[in-house]
């Protein structure tokens, strides 16, 4: 097969299998490939929000510090290929051809039946292994106890944040998130907790206590402590002047958790006090409070819930700087796109709500009625019209052009403005 029909494949199993909670079939498949997750270290990490920086953020540094990192995220937001790296190079489409091939092949007529994120989980390992990297940085899918990750045993996991999202398989409750996030805990394999509080914090201790997994929570174990430009790192050791390119304040607490997790796997101990700097300060990871361009300014935030969103407003004052800024928005029917909608709301002059180029996509008639209680607000066929339309009149010259609610919508706008490749 041909790159595109291979990646034809591989979303039909997204549409025809869609999410399967549960490690049998990974397992089983790992198992039949040569259990490739046994074969390097890794560093789990899940979350709500945030996972994915703090990934990038320990996957820099542990690059620039000399050691071979493999690095798992999910979703990717232009191409398939930037799911799976090792250092700074993506897979490439001839390596995802053959992996695709030779895992069906060595499946075939096993009874084994993978969803998408379980082939692509396995793709991710045996790539890794191949690639004989020291250490494997991984992002947890969804959830955590149930994700096809959850079949390492890291020297160190991390749960990020815990937010609303994904009820349908999470549960209704912080607590019964907190549930799901903190079974990536292994017993006595050290845990790295960022600002969670309240039943949530509870539940993580709790599990942790059961396991006897050493915890260590920001703000209480380590810190991040911020300074005119950047923060201190204060952990186990101290590590000063460090100075995120990411922006966003939340930035400063991804990065932190990151080191403290490298502290707790015994990699962070023989990388200089620079190294560590350029580390943080070398990672560029798209679609997080990215500015694509000025007059007007357009930013891209992939915020997909209302935690995201709260974030992403609490840090608009500082980009916007004073300026009238025009919304893009368009969320997925599982997420909670109203109160995302409601919140955004009061930081922006106006909103275009577009539909996203995704099955889940919700109607944007539907989230235009709750916009339209509160801003002036229309509906445009496409992402890519409604941008093309605001950064083309002259009359936003000077204003903001913000586009928020779902990362699929940011990979669109980024692909057509910039390509698959940037």
């Amino acid at each position: 097969m041909t790159y595109e029909e291979t990646l034809a494949w591989l979303y039909h199993l997204e549409v025809s299998r869609g999410w399967d909670l549960k490690l049998e079939s990974v397992r089983e498949a790992l198992s039949r490939l040569g259990s490739p997750q046994d074969a390097f270290a890794a560093l789990h990490v899940a979350g709500t929000n945030g996972k994915g920086s703090t990934a990038a953020f320990a996957q820099s540094v542990l690059t620039r510090g000399g050691l071979r990192v493999g690095l798992f995220t999910s979703p990717h937001l232009s191409d398939f290929r930037e799911r799976i790296r090792v250092g700074d190079e993506q897979m490439s489409g001839d390596a995802v051809v053959d992996l695709v091939g030779e895992i069906r092949g060595r499946l075939a007529g096993s009874g084994v039946e993978l969803t998408f994120f379980e082939f692509t989980t396995a793709m991710a390992f045996l790539h890794f292994a191949r690639r004989r990297i020291d250490v494997g940085v991984i992002e947890v899918g969804l959830g955590g106890r149930l994700d096809a990750t959850n079949v390492v045993v890291p020297k160190a996991a991390v749960v990020t944040t815990i937010g609303f999202d994904h009820e349908r398989y999470l549960g209704s409750t912080l607590a019964a998130i907190a549930g799901e996030k903190a079974g990536i805990f292994k017993p006595m394999v050290p845990a790295v907790v960022g600002r969670v509080a309240g039943d949530a914090l509870d539940v993580l201790l709790g599990v942790a206590a059961e396991r006897g997994c050493p915890l260590r929570l920001l703000g209480r174990d380590f810190h991040a402590e911020t300074q005119a430009e950047g923060f201190d790192y204060r952990g186990r050791r101290t590590i000063r002047g460090i100075r995120p390119r990411l922006l966003g304040g939340f930035q400063v607490d991804n990065a932190a958790v990151a080191l403290a997790a490298l502290e707790d796997g015994g990699w962070l101990d023989g990388i200089p006090d620079d190294v560590v700097r350029s580390g943080v300060g070398g990672v560029v990871w798209p679609g997080r409070l990215e500015i694509l361009r000025e007059r007007p300014r357009l930013v891209v935030d992939g915020a997909h819930n209302p935690a995201g969103v709260a974030a992403l407003v609490g840090e608009l004052p500082a980009i916007a700087r004073g300026r009238r800024v025009h919304l893009v928005f368009g969320a997925l029917a599982d997420k909670r796109w109203a109160e995302m909608a409601e919140r955004l709301a009061g930081s922006v002059a106006d909103v275009v709500v577009v539909p996203v180029q995704e099955r889940r996509s919700v109607a944007p008639a539907r989230v235009a009625e709750v916009f339209r209680a509160l801003r002036p607000t229309r509906v445009e066929a496409s992402a890519t019209a409604a941008v093309d339309a605001l950064l083309g009149d002259p009359a936003l010259a000077t204003d903001v052009v913000l586009v928020a609610g779902s990362l699929f919508l940011v990979g669109e706008v980024r692909t057509h403005l910039l390509g698959t490749n940037q």
